[in-house]
């Protein structure tokens, strides 16, 4: 048999019809995101336009911001159910009061913190963090004079560091009202300390790391404050 050949003509035809066909197919599976940066088009965020909250545009020092309210708030909650707990268990009026003064002045801190997450968009924690539960749940076990010790060195540690913490973000931050609550606060975390380092000098706990002056005519004897 002999080769059916097409006329050149016929072949013409089919050949740019296949062509318009492949061009075709291109242009509907042109990705979007070249759509997207066409001329007059918005480019959109990319990873490293969001910070680590998620939210666009957002400064370092204002993620730092919602941290330290976060977790200033998570420690205020502890040293209310702490105080709580000083209040039910001790034997010693001193520390019942210290107690009772703990639960009062957290609670107006946490209150106060509690305004300034709702202005920055930071999460403000409904119970203490995993770690401040089990201390919590290892003096619930104690008590007595055994109680009473663990409890006024957690306060003497816990304040030391809590007000370090405070006084640099009070340094850092550009929010006026956060900075002006920690001004205050400063002032009543001060307090704190000073009461929890003179109990433990009465009782003769030692406490690594912090310094005290001697008592004079019954003046408390609290540790140096750190700058």
């Amino acid at each position: 048999m002999k080769a059916l050949v097409l006329p050149v003509a016929v072949c013409s035809l089919i050949l740019p019809s296949r062509a318009l066909l492949a061009q075709s197919d291109a242009m509907v599976q042109m990705p979007a995101q070249t759509q997207m940066n066409q001329p007059g088009r918005p480019t959109p965020p990319t990873p490293s336009m969001m910070d680590s909250s998620g939210a666009p545009n957002e400064t370092a020092q204002q993620i730092k911001d919602k941290m330290f309210v976060h977790e200033a708030i998570e420690g205020g909650l502890a040293e209310i159910a702490l105080g709580n707990l000083a209040a039910q268990k001790s034997s010693n009026d001193d520390v019942r009061s210290f107690g009772k003064k703990m639960v009062e002045e957290h609670q107006n801190l946490n209150q106060q913190l509690s305004q300034i997450a709702d202005t920055i968009g930071a999460r403000a924690p409904k119970k203490m963090g995993k770690d401040q539960q089990a201390q919590y749940d290892r003096l619930a076990a104690l008590s007595g004079d055994d109680f009473d010790r663990e409890y006024i060195l957690l306060m003497v540690k816990d304040h030391h560091k809590d007000l370090r913490e405070m006084r640099a973000e009070a340094r850092t931050t550009q929010e006026a009202d956060l900075k002006a609550v920690l001004g205050d606060g400063a002032s009543v975390i001060r307090d704190h300390m000073v009461t929890a380092d003179r109990m433990a000098h009465e009782r003769g706990i030692p406490m690594p790391g912090h310094r005290h002056h001697s008592p004079e005519a019954g003046a408390p004897a609290p540790s140096q404050p750190p700058q």
